[in-house]
Order: structure tokens, then sequence, then C-alpha cells
């Protein structure tokens, strides 16, 4: 099955959160290396904006927590940023989900068997700082991804590409890709890599360097960040694809207070917020426009698997029969979620329900613990700090105690979560919230992120080898099945074993609420995840 990439099209398409996912050990650097703007008021990370038509200001719910090389990005800001400033050769329309054109000069062209592809880069296509792309730039972002220097330590973005065994230019501006199977997503997929100048990556040093000042061939060119001040972006002068950018500069301020981003907009300072408080979507409806769209971002519970009692799904399970989903969303998101009844959200097109669904069953879970010969268990609950956790996690606390389980709750930001906590071998059980369908929500790609290869499965929530393989056996048969029914069904077994063990598994879906400012913002719309999108989008008023 080949996948029909579309050119370019319309921004503006009501349809269709990471919570941050944080590179913590790229934090110091950040702090150190990135250009400080000038800060802004005491409750919002801010730069000085105020460019009128010629410029768009927003704020985002979460501050700077990793670097923007998007070998490894996955914070919810540096996605956002690399969006913007980055290409791929094909990239996903952060709005529609839709493939389009981005590098390629045209749709990737497969052999008769479905092993070979080659891809043209675009006429006239030039990096930030005006060095032409060229092939073999194309098939080196593909190579640090896929054979690092430090094989102990994959880029993050690996396991959505094992599919491909290398990459090489065929000439000046065209790149080969040889597979090791057949991949029917291989042209949506290929997104995630973005391409990026060799030169300024070619080694250890220079990629670090890069991380904190990073060049792409995107409509903007990042000018500054810190996790204290923010982002300033501008428009590429070289850039010459299919989104070209429609105002000269933005500033996007930062803070996790919800009330500040909310005083933002009503105060004119900005033309967009992001993630905004469920109890004043009413309030700003008047005067702004707001989107509200289902998403996959989940808030999961993610346990230690291999520390007792954790190490017996029947322990996890029992916690999950445990909370009243429905009141909990009705009570701490005013409505704004749904309840899971698998991995993926039911508005994602290859949705399959779970075989095992987690209906609130008070016996069920007390039973579950009495045959795991656990009783009067205590431990901590370690949670980011996102506003939907900071709401969700006291109420699933109370409900716990119905059970006779008691939680101390201990609420720190991402960065201290998977860079402190998590690794240590005092962690137990975590709530957080995830969303991997920033990079796509293909059900290969949304399974791969946090059940594939080691960063989740081995060294978060220490799965054990064998159900870490059969995982794996499962999704990698799936991704070489080129019969769609075949495949789906194979992924209905991988998304039923999840649901049973529940190493790591959402509690519920979010909604997630965009607003924005119609009068001083044309062609914009919200996406259904993580972080504000202005390709396409201008000024007025």
């Amino acid at each position: 099955m080949s996948t029909t990439v579309k050119p370019s099209g319309s921004w503006r398409v009501p349809q269709r959160r990471l919570r941050s996912l944080a590179v913590a050990s790229t934090a110091a650097t950040l702090a150190l290396g990135l250009v400080a703007c000038s800060g802004g008021p005491a409750s919002t990370n801010a730069v000085e904006g105020g460019g009128g038509k010629t410029s768009i200001e927003t704020t985002l719910a979460f501050t700077l927590s990793s670097g923007f090389d998007p070998g490894n990005a996955s914070s919810a800001v540096a996605t956002a940023v690399n969006q913007h400033i980055f290409e791929g050769l094909i990239d996903l329309d952060p709005v529609t989900r839709e493939p389009y054109r981005a590098l390629a000069k045209e749709d990737p062209v497969a052999s008769a068997d479905g092993l070979t592809y080659t891809v043209a880069v675009r006429d006239g296509a030039k990096f930030s700082d005006g060095t032409p792309v060229t092939a073999e730039d194309v098939a080196w972002s593909f190579t640090r991804v896929l054979k690092p220097a430090d094989p102990k330590a994959p880029p993050l973005m690996q396991g959505f590409v094992s599919f491909i065994d290398s990459v090489t230019a065929k000439d000046a501006t065209t790149a080969e890709f040889k597979l090791k199977y057949p991949f029917a997503l291989f042209s949506e997929r290929i997104s995630v890599i973005k391409i990026l100048p060799k030169a300024k990556t070619a080694d250890a040093a220079a990629s670090k360097a890069f991380d904190t000042a990073p060049i792409g061939s995107g409509p903007f060119k990042m000018d500054s960040a810190s996790k204290e001040s923010g982002i300033k972006l501008s428009k590429n002068p070289n850039y010459s694809g299919p989104r070209p950018a429609k105002v000269e500069t933005m500033t996007w301020n930062t803070t996790s207070e919800a009330s500040a981003r909310v005083s933002d907009l009503q105060g004119g300072r900005v033309q967009a917020i992001e993630s905004v408080p469920y109890l004043n979507v009413d309030s700003l409806k008047d005067k702004y426009t707001v989107d509200v769209k289902q998403a996959f971002n989940q808030v999961f519970l993610m346990f230690n698997s291999s520390a007792a009692p954790f190490n017996d799904k029947r322990v996890r399970q029992a916690l999950h029969y445990a909370i009243n989903k429905d009141e909990v969303i009705k009570t701490a998101l005013n409505g704004y979620g749904t309840a899971a009844t698998s991995y993926l959200d039911e508005g994602n097109k290859d949705y399959q329900k779970a075989a095992t669904v987690y209906d609130y069953n008070l016996e069920k879970a007390k039973s579950l613990l009495q045959e795991a010969g656990v009783s009067n268990l205590k431990f901590q609950l370690d949670t980011t700090d996102n506003s939907a956790v900071k709401d969700v996690a006291p109420l699933v606390i109370e409900q716990w105690k119905k059970i006779g389980v008691t939680a101390t709750l201990n609420t720190v930001p991402s960065s201290a979560i998977y860079g402190d906590i998590v690794p240590k071998d005092t962690f137990r059980v975590l709530m957080a919230t995830g969303d991997p369908s920033v990079f796509g929500v293909d059900t290969d790609l949304l399974m791969r992120w946090f059940f594939y290869g080691e960063t989740w499965p081995g060294l978060r929530y220490r799965w054990n080898a064998t159900d870490r393989k059969a995982m794996a056996d499962l999704l990698d048969k799936a991704a070489q099945t080129s019969d769609e029914a075949a495949r789906k069904a194979l992924w209905k077994q991988a998304l039923d074993k999840v649901a049973d063990e529940v190493p790591l598994y959402p509690i519920l879906h979010t909604k997630v609420v965009t607003a924005y400012d119609p009068a001083k913002l044309s062609d914009f719309s919200g996406a259904a995840t993580t972080g504000l999108y202005f390709l396409g989008s201008s000024r007025k008023g």
C-alpha cells in the first residue's frame, strides 16, 4: 500500500500536549548556552515583543526543558519550535496530520520490491545560514539517528525509523533509502527525521553546540531561547518551500501558570494561548475563538515494574480499577476528557477497544490486591507539574483510599521527574501526561514511543525482558505486514497486551483547548496535540 503525499495545502483546517518528555541531560546546557532574551513579569517567562502586524505573540503552557536537536528533542516547547525552523523531506501538518512535501521535490519513489526509495531535494533549498541543502545532508540526518556514535545512547527518534537500513546520497540532490523490509507508512514516517546541516553536526562537540543554536531550512529561524525568557523567532530569508512565513517575527512566552496565560490573552499581550484552563472556556468564548479537540494526550500511570509489589500486574491493575474516571474527568477536567478504553484515543482512525477496559470496580480492585497478597499498600506518587495532572492526582489518591491504599503526593517539574526521580531505585509510581502524537498518529509510531526500545520500557518502567521482546516482535511483525487488515490485527494484540500488563497506561485522554483572537490572527487553528503552530498564519487588525 502506498501513501499519497499531498502538496502543501491550506493551513486553516478546523479539525484535528506532550507534556514534556524532557531530555533532562540538556537542561543545564540550555541554561548556560541559549541566548537569553529580556525577562517579563514574574508570572510569565516572557520576551519583549510587540511587532504589530509584522509579529505574532503567544504564550505556551510549558517552559523549555530540552535542547533543539531534532534527533532527541521531545519537550513540548522544543518540538513546537522545531516544526517552524526545521523541515523533513515529508512533513505532517500539525493540525490536519496529513503528509505534505516539505524538502522533497516530489513524492518518494519506491522500487518494485518496496525495499528502495529515492527522494529528491527541492530546487534551491537552503538552510537559514544560506548554505544549500544537499542529499549528503539528508543522508547524514538519518544516519546519525540510525547509527549514532554512541550505540548505548540511541537518539529518541531511532525507534521510529528502525525499518531503514541505510541512507546514502545518490547524487548531489537525490537521497536513496535502503529498507530492511517493505514499510507501507514510509512516506509519512520519514517526517520524524528533520534535515540538518552535516557541517554543523559532524561530531559530538558540534552537535552539542547545535542543540542550543539550531539551524534548519524551515520558514523561521530561532534567534534566542531560554527556560527563563522564552523564545524569539524570525523569518528565514532563505526559505523557498511551500509554507513561507507571513510575519517577520514571533515571540513565544512560556509559563505553566494557567492564569498568566489567560491574562496575557485578555490583556492583548498575545494573540493565542495553548492549554486554556477548562474553567475559563465559557468566559473566553464571547471575544475569542476557542478550539476544543479530543486528543491522544493522556494522563497515565507508570510503575517501576521490577520493584515489589508493582512487579505483579494484579497490583497495577487494581490501582486502575479503583479509579472512578468519569468522576475524575467531571471534577478535575470539567468534562474535557474521555475515559481510556484503549491505549489509543477513540478519535484515532485506527482505534480499537482493548480486551481489558478498566471500568470503575472497587470489588475487583480489592480482589486483585488480595490475590497478590498485598495489604495496607503505601507508596509515593510522583507527578509532573502539568496542570491536568495536578488536578487529577489528588482525586485519584482519595479514591485509592477506598481500597486501603495510601499514596503521598510529590509534584515536581518534568525535567526532575525523568532526570532524577525515575532513574533511582526508590521510584515506584508516576502520574504524568504523554503525547507522542506530535510526531505522528499511526498506531505503529504511537506504540513505539512508549513500548519499544530502551528509553521507556527498559530505563523508565523496567518492564521484564520477556514482555519487552514480545511487544517488539509484535510491532516489528505488524510493520512488515503489507496487508492492512492483518497489520491491524497485530496492532490489536499489542494494544491488548499493554492493556493487560499496564506498565504504563492511560487513565484518560484529555481534550486540548486553544484560544486565539480572530480579530488579530488569520489562518490559524489549534492542534489536537501539544504546542501552537503558525505555519501560514498572519497578523491582522
